[in-house]
């Protein structure tokens, strides 16, 4: 029997480029709003119909180094055209080789985080960019 794959060992790519490491990966998910219908003569619960689908925003979270690649994506939205691209999200097993893999398209950077600072604190200068999309496609 397989054993299930843990959630620590992924890679981002952003249109097909390895977008650097990250600590952590958060949001990606789907849902369906419900819409609920009634008639004035239906004495049953109401009807439950599909209504808008809906992706909750992904955030990314690295340790600051000497890369601008988020940081420049998010500001050239910011001065100009935002610039929508495709993520791929793919989780490695424990040979490093995709064991499953999302596409997230044409996402967007729609807010950049910079690291808190702290002189009495040990730890590492974290980033994070929030990525808006519209939708999400598991391939693999």
């Amino acid at each position: 029997m397989p054993y299930p794959h843990g959630k620590f060992r992924y890679k981002v790519e952003i249109d097909g480029l390895e977008a650097g490491g990250f600590s952590e990966v958060t949001g990606f998910d789907a849902s369906i709003d419900v819409i609920e219908y009634r008639e004035g003569d239906m004495v049953t619960t109401p009807m439950k119909i599909p209504g808008l689908k809906k992706y909750g925003n992904i955030t990314l979270k690295q340790g600051l180094a000497t890369s601008r690649v988020l940081y420049d994506w998010i500001t050239a939205g910011i001065t100009g055209a935002v610039d929508r691209k495709t993520l791929t999200i793919t989780l490695l097993d424990e040979e490093e080789a995709p064991a499953a893999s999302w596409q997230v398209i044409n996402a967007w950077p729609t807010k950049y985080t910079a690291p808190d600072f702290n002189a009495t604190s040990s730890e590492i200068a974290i980033e994070t960019l929030e990525i808006a999309h519209e939708g999400m496609t598991r391939v693999s």
